[in-house]
């Protein structure tokens, strides 16, 4: 008996998804060296550790968020509820998110070549 809307599933799985990054984030965080203090920057550790928390955060939060919400809308299109629905969610939001981050970054090596096509999609339904 499910309750929830495809709308409400999908901002569950963004805010599971933000709340995991944040605690991974935090995690990755105390990993690397603290850096030296400088002058003019109060904190510059708790700085540093909001910013990767904050990355991370943003970043589990869209892959949770689109891979609920291509899951959702594949299911409620093929009208079938099994394995395919999850596997193609999780393609497009693999492809999306980390396509996005590599293209973000200047590299165009496997990752953003492989995220051409669902971005330029997306792009393409946004217009």
């Amino acid at each position: 008996m499910e309750d929830d809307s495809p709308v409400v599933k999908t901002a569950k799985g963004a805010m599971t998804g933000l709340a995991a990054g944040t605690i991974w984030g935090t995690i990755v965080a105390t990993w690397h060296d603290v850096p030296r203090v400088e002058r003019h920057v109060a904190l510059p550790g708790l700085i540093r550790t909001v910013k990767m928390c904050g990355s991370y955060g943003v970043t589990f939060a869209a892959v949770g968020g689109l891979y609920i919400g291509v899951e959702q809308l594949v299911q409620a299109q093929r009208k079938k509820r099994d394995f395919v629905n999850g596997a193609i969610g999780a393609f497009v939001a693999g492809a999306t998110v980390y396509g996005y981050r590599a293209a973000m970054k200047g590299g165009s090596g496997g990752r953003g070549a492989g995220a051409g096509v669902p971005r330029q999609l997306a792009c393409a339904t946004l217009k």
